[in-house]
């Protein structure tokens, strides 16, 4: 390439950069202000905490914190609890996934987790300039807000020291949240009679999110989130779905099969949604709360897809659909006002509260016919058969209303509608008042499918 072509490519470059950057804001801002003021639960284990990977967790907590979200960190040492107790010439001893912790376990554990948590702390308090906490104060703050309870023998084994939540005392987190600080929580508990027990990480984090009514439970964990039979990526599972994976018992990591109960149960006890989230993924807390597409695996009590009518409080959010849509001639361009009128015309489908896809209903009764219209979907989407949802609620209306025939103008997916039973056909075809008002310097093709 010579110099000539470098100096043309770069600002096209940085254009496109740009262009990425302010679509990406832009996206966001609705996650934005749904997220600004609510609870988020975040644990991650002890090869978190102690990794590399903390750093780039204290800059995103850093920037969920700036944005108003109300931030609870849970924290573990397993490692850091195990390494511990290697010094000492101590072997950890487990059952189920849980350490069994004698007196002398005990110390470590409390010597490990006192460590982490001042690590933790560190972290989260730095101010460098040219990190992205410059300029930034986090208070981070904690106390006694477990009263725990001893686990005692279980499948004939003592589990001695460790110990199950018996309380959270809510109010004082909430009363911390409300001063705009950051709780981080170690997981020990402390009996009435002031004995202190060793908890599990995901079990504190679970009992923290159900008694705040947290927004959202987020695992940190060892794999993209629950995978499907190909190892692909499950974007979403309702509580009832994951239970059923959970019993099955397939293709569940260690971190999973540990923390998939708890995000169960804490979906179906109240909490918004829970999420597992790679802990090795970069940035990965932020691209799951602020793209459409997330990055991880969402468990919630019912399906996050939601297809509903429209009604005037969606024009906006439809314009701001549709409209990329109509720039590039995929959809006839309609004005504000234009869909403010026919908005009881148009289904639409929402993804965690977002608006995502819609479809409109043009009805020509005489000819006993209607137009599918302004179908559309945002690309995140396309490949989830949205669509075709679309598709099925429309004719469903329009059997509704007696109508025989649906039809169809397209000039760029006439592939998609021949493959849902369309017959391609010409514009002669159309209802009189369609017929009439026929584009032919657009040149769209027709399609017809019998209801």
């Amino acid at each position: 390439m010579n110099s000539e072509n470098l100096q043309h490519g770069a600002p096209a470059a940085e254009a496109d950069t740009t262009a990425r950057f302010v679509a990406w804001v832009r996206g966001a801002a609705p996650y934005i202000h749904a997220f600004r003021g609510r609870s988020f639960v975040i644990a991650f284990g002890g090869e978190v905490a102690g990794g590399e990977r903390a750093q780039s967790l204290a800059y995103d907590c850093n920037l969920l914190a700036a944005l108003g979200i109300r931030l609870v960190l849970v924290h573990g040492a397993r490692p850091q609890i195990d390494a511990e107790m290697a010094r000492r010439g101590l072997e950890p001893r487990y059952h189920e996934g849980l350490r069994i912790t004698d007196a002398a376990a005990l110390e470590c554990v409390k010597a490990a987790m006192a460590v982490t948590r001042l690590e933790l702390e560190a972290l989260l308090s730095q101010g460098l300039p040219n990190t992205p906490m410059a300029g930034s104060y986090m208070r981070v703050t904690g106390g006694n807000f477990i009263t725990a309870r001893p686990i005692g023998v279980m499948d004939g084994v003592d589990y001695q020291y460790t110990g199950a939540v018996r309380k959270i005392i809510a109010e004082e987190i909430n009363a911390d949240l409300d001063q705009q600080n950051v709780v981080l929580i170690t997981p020990l508990g402390v009996s009435p009679a002031g004995e202190i027990f060793n908890l599990s990480v995901e079990e504190v984090a679970e009992a923290v999110a159900v008694s705040l009514k947290a927004e959202k439970l987020i695992y940190l964990c060892d794999a993209p989130g629950l995978l499907d039979h190909a190892g692909q990526l499950i974007d979403s599972v309702t509580a009832d779905e994951a239970e059923r994976m959970l019993n099955a018992g397939e293709g569940l990591t260690e971190d999973i099969h540990l923390y998939l109960p708890h995000a169960i149960r804490a979906v179906r006890q109240g909490v918004g949604r829970a999420h597992f989230i790679d802990h090795d993924k970069d940035g990965g807390l932020l691209l799951e709360f602020f793209t459409h597409a997330g990055v991880g695996t969402i468990v919630s009590r019912d399906p996050l897809f939601r297809l509903r009518e429209a009604g005037f409080e969606d024009v906006g959010a439809l314009v701001a659909l549709i409209s990329p849509m109509e720039a590039d001639g995929t959809l006839v361009r309609r004005g504000r006002e234009l869909l403010e009128q026919e908005i009881e015309r148009f289904t639409v489908v929402e993804h965690d509260g977002v608006l995502v896809g819609c479809a409109a209903l043009y009805p020509f009764s005489d000819d006993r016919s209607a137009e599918l219209a302004c179908l559309a979907v945002t690309p995140e989407f396309r490949r989830t058969g949205l669509g075709d949802q679309l598709l099925r609620r429309i004719e469903q209306r329009a059997r509704a209303q007696k109508l025989e025939r649906l039809f169809v103008l397209t000039t760029r997916t006439a592939h998609w509608f021949r493959e849902r039973g369309f017959s391609e056909t010409g514009p002669e075809a159309l209802p009189r008042q369609k017929r009439e008002l026929y584009n032919y310097q657009r040149r769209s093709k027709v399609f017809v499918k019998t209801l």
